[in-house]
């Protein structure tokens, strides 16, 4: 039996070093990239939950910290999409050219703020990105203009009881032209902590970066 590769990375950006985790089943169809929201880190308990879904069904995952500890204690900085965004494609740069990932097509999870990265992200890499899954996201905060962009399927998750970020996820949902879909989990609150709601989050992303890594595959075939 082929192991799992566990690997401890550190991604140099422009103005910081990024720390995370690349975790790799054998033979990957894809490889998820996490961007972790305001005040979370490699080691969110939710993420790492998903991300270990992702991994029984095949997929690789990379877990960093986009910002230091520093930078994280700063509210300002916490929100700046930008910054985000740009430390999360360094990450994706980082990831097409490592031995093991290069090949392998990209999808990103966001949570939280970074929902709102991923989406620029998307936005700005075109077919480099298979698929995005947002958790609880802020999608809205990507802007307009980032989201008309986007042509990578995308999958909004929300919890039922989450009001606001229902709204704000419902308008960044009409906002988007690609193939998308929003699914609202009954009685879950924005951490997804009531029994059952994250396993469906989990349930929902995997389902979506499958049938995406897979239209993906076979489109390169």
């Amino acid at each position: 039996m082929v192991s799992q590769h566990s690997e401890l990375v550190s991604i140099e950006s422009d103005s910081a070093a990024m720390q995370g985790m690349l975790e790799l089943p054998p033979d990957p169809v894809g490889v998820v990239l996490f961007a972790h929201g305001s005040g979370s880190s490699r080691l969110s308990p939710r993420n790492n939950y998903v991300a270990g879904e992702l991994r029984k069904a095949n997929m690789g995952t990379l877990l960093l910290d986009l910002l230091t500890p520093q930078e994280d204690r700063n509210v300002s900085t916490r929100f700046n999409i930008g910054l985000l965004t740009e430390r999360l494609g360094t990450a994706a740069e980082w990831l097409r050219h490592h031995a093991s990932t290069a090949a392998l097509p990209l999808g990103l999870f966001g949570a939280s703020t970074g929902a709102a990265a991923a989406l620029q992200l998307a936005a700005a890499r075109g077919p480099d990105v298979a698929a995005v899954v947002s958790r609880g996201g802020r999608p809205d905060m990507a802007g307009e203009q980032a989201l008309d962009a986007v042509r990578a399927p995308t999958l909004l998750i929300v919890g039922g009881l989450d009001g606001e970020v229902i709204a704000l996820n419902q308008a960044a949902y009409r906002a988007l032209h690609c193939e998308k879909r929003l699914d609202i989990i009954p009685g879950a609150s924005h951490l997804f902590e009531e029994p059952g709601t994250l396993e469906a989050v989990a349930g929902f992303a995997t389902d979506w970066f499958v049938r995406h890594f897979s239209n993906r595959s076979r489109s390169a075939t």
